[in-house]
């Protein structure tokens, strides 16, 4: 549950990134080396502003947002607080990994987000002590592993020559830089903000089954990212291509990356969808062997299952658009059928019990 308001912090971070981003391509693309520069300062202040903001929200307001959910454990409210005052508290390091990300991918250099990031996690996984700290330790570590990330981004990008030859964050950029970048990017900020926000409606829907249903859905979709992971990362190869190639008139080079993109995606969404169904059990008992949450999280995997191919020419598609700088159109659709799962949830829940909702 805490979780949920990591995911729902990122939306901020995608409007920094997003419009960072797309703009830095296309200065890129279109040789304007300078320009680009100003947009990459202007997206790491923007998502600097949004972090301390949410961070500040987070650390004083966690007993109210994990109200929301309306959990039944004394136990899991309390270490749910504390996950959130310390992951969502200290949430400037992934903000500042997600723009960087963004803005070395914009450059044509995923290498380095990749090496940095793994770095990240290989240390999230294995810290020595936090283990006994429980849910904090896990916070913690998390917390931890994103500031060393950010260490390790930060030594890369002072190497940089082209979009960070000087960084001076503290110098701010002009006023227009930052409208544009809002511009590009509120559409697919409040596309994550809303996504994120149903999937908290639901997960309340969900506790109406127990605290180890919304166990389930949370180890559940975890699992699932085998497959929206990598379209994540597909959407951010196709916007950055696609934004070059967009600045430098190479309409060409942009259809056929757009639909050699898709491609690729689909034939991964398929094999994912046949990994889920097929292999529902062995997936899930890697992470919780008790048969209660085994079952709904097995029949969890096996329905979303169906899913995948989809939801990744989704991503890919959103990732075209913000490329060429057309956010509100793939916003648009994607909000309004995504919100469409709370009322379809409701009304098949009645009758498939929870089921409905997966």
């Amino acid at each position: 549950s805490a979780g949920m308001y990591t995911w729902f912090s990122q939306g901020f971070a995608i409007l920094a990134r997003t419009g960072g981003q797309v703009k830095t391509a296309h200065c890129l693309g279109a040789g304007e080396n300078d320009s680009a520069a100003q947009y990459a300062r202007g997206a790491l202040q923007l998502g600097i502003l949004f972090a301390v903001l949410y961070g500040l929200v987070s650390l004083f307001g966690a007993s109210r947002l994990i109200g929301f959910f309306k959990l039944n454990s004394p136990e899991v409210i309390a270490q749910a607080e504390w996950y959130v005052r310390i992951a969502c508290g200290l949430v400037i390091f992934s903000y500042l990994n997600a723009i960087l990300t963004g803005l070395l991918t914009a450059a044509g250099n995923s290498r380095t987000p990749f090496i940095v990031n793994v770095a990240g996690l290989v240390f999230n996984v294995g810290i020595g002590p936090f283990p006994e700290l429980g849910v904090s330790g896990a916070a913690a570590a998390t917390v931890t592993a994103q500031a060393l990330v950010s260490l390790l981004f930060f030594k890369a990008v002072l190497r940089e020559k082209v979009l960070f030859p000087h960084l001076r964050l503290w110098v701010l950029v002009p006023v227009k830089v930052w409208r544009e970048i809002v511009r590009i990017g509120v559409p697919s900020a409040v596309q994550n903000l809303i996504y994120a926000g149903i999937s908290m409606i639901l997960t309340r829907l969900i506790t109406g089954w127990g605290d180890l249903a919304v166990a389930a859905q949370r180890v559940g979709s975890q699992i699932e990212s085998v497959s929206w992971m990598v379209g994540d990362g597909f959407s951010a190869a196709v916007n950055a291509f696609l934004g070059q190639n967009y600045g430098a008139k190479r309409y060409d080079r942009v259809r056929r990356g757009y639909f050699c993109a898709i491609a690729m995606t689909a034939a991964w969404g398929l094999c994912t969808t046949f990994l889920l169904i097929g292999m529902a059990r062995p997936l899930f008992s890697i992470f919780l062997q008790e048969e209660e949450v085994m079952a709904i999280g097995v029949n969890y995997l096996r329905i979303v299952g169906l899913s995948q191919m989809f939801m990744m020419v989704e991503q890919t598609s959103i990732g075209a658009f913000s490329g060429l700088g057309r956010t509100l159109y793939p916003s648009i659709i994607s909000v309004t059928f995504t919100s469409a799962r709370i009322p379809v949830a409701v009304l098949l829940s009645s009758v498939m019990g929870l089921s409905g909702i997966w």
